[in-house]
């Protein structure tokens, strides 16, 4: 009798094991930190249109790093003379962030106006002003980028502000919208060896090629699918579903290949919304579905019981990763007709915008141990 107890306590014991697994450890993420500091004088509109219709190119290679990073991005403005001489004609725009379409907002928002640029002054603003990680394994870059020489500014020099960069971890790449055999690309390239950073010259008007594909539109129809997933709570509900229909609006404005980016966006890792969305803020794992008070909820699940909300929550849920997935898939395919037209074509990406970023980012990602896909 005894023999046979054990036995079956055995049994029972190893099945209860095999059937109920322990939850799975959420992979831990990396941190990169970027702040991108823009020229807004008179002659950059081609570098400000470039950045608003690669940036989600940008966050979409981006995404593709292992390990899985936490992409945050602050934006900067210089040169233009109502941001004030006593700033150096620098203004913030946003700190450092996850939320993307409030960057993207700020981004779209950006005019061009004559003035003095000033790079060192930029660059301390960035360097002194932003929350950066402290974590040691982050990676933490400034991009600035302009037209003009990077001497200009009166009060502050780059090699001391530059210098201050490095101490704090922080890597500095320069993107100079000109000829490199320009006299003044010396000082742009300066900036970049005093920040342990890459120097790259850019043909902001011809550099950046946007490719329409046949898949476009059907990515477009599924950032919209996507978005009726979402579950606005708290204060933030209605400004956070404001966002991100008008980041929708000004990415469809730009182009139906803007459009099919932040669509492949959404269903990336790097567009995190916790902080007004249900679906996503129950990945956090302080997040606690019981503890919430029912005006804080979506109209539609007030009514509910918990196990209700429970339920609907893990519905939308389930709802977004199938449209992810379709995404993905499709993104794949879209991919590859634009490499095929690029080469057919004989088209280079080069000099533009993006590929000079993501060249200098990817080389510094690599460094600090991420590794991307091929």
């Amino acid at each position: 009798m005894k023999t046979t107890t054990l036995i079956l306590t055995l049994t029972l014991t190893a099945s209860l094991a095999c059937g109920a697994p322990a939850k799975s450890t959420p992979e831990k993420e990396r941190p990169i930190d970027l702040v991108i500091c823009l020229d807004t004088s008179g002659s950059m509109s081609g570098l400000i249109n470039a950045a608003k219709q690669k940036l989600w190119d940008i966050v979409n290679e981006l995404a593709t790093a292992k390990p899985k990073p936490h992409l945050r991005v602050a934006l900067y403005a210089y040169g233009t003379p109502s941001f004030g001489a006593e700033t150096g004609y620098v203004r913030k725009q946003i700190d450092l962030t996850d939320d993307l379409d409030a960057v993207y907002g700020k981004l779209t928002a950006l005019v061009t106006n004559g003035g003095d640029e000033y790079v060192a002054r930029v660059v301390r603003a960035s360097v002194v002003e932003q929350p950066w990680s402290v974590e040691k394994d982050a990676l933490k870059i400034i991009v600035v980028a302009g037209n003009e020489p990077a001497t200009q500014d009166p009060q502050f020099k780059t090699p001391d502000v530059c210098k201050d960069a490095v101490t704090r971890g922080i890597i500095v790449n320069a993107i100079y919208c000109g000829s490199p055999t320009n006299g003044e690309a010396g000082g742009w390239r300066d900036v970049a060896r005093a920040a342990d950073g890459q120097f790259a010259s850019i043909d902001q008007d011809r550099g950046t090629i946007v490719v329409s594909t046949p898949f476009d539109q059907k990515l477009a129809a599924l950032g919209g699918e996507i978005n009726r997933t979402y579950l606005a709570y708290g204060a933030r509900a209605a400004e956070g579903s404001a966002m991100q229909a008008a980041a929708d609006t000004s990415a469809a404005a730009a182009s139906p290949a803007v459009f099919a980016s932040r669509a492949v966006a959404k269903a990336g890792g790097q567009y995190r919304n916790a902080s007004w969305d249900l679906v996503d803020a129950m990945g956090q794992k302080d997040f606690d579905l019981a503890k919430m008070k029912e005006d804080e909820l979506p109209a539609e699940m007030k009514p509910m019981t918990l196990d209700q909300r429970r339920a609907h929550l893990d519905t939308m849920a389930k709802k977004r990763a199938d449209v992810q997935q379709e995404i993905n898939q499709l993104n794949v395919q879209r991919q590859k007709f634009i490499a095929e037209e690029m080469k057919k074509g004989g088209k280079s990406a080069d000099k533009a915008f993006d590929a000079a970023m993501l060249r200098a980012i990817r080389e510094q990602a690599v460094r600090k141990s991420f590794a991307f896909e091929k």
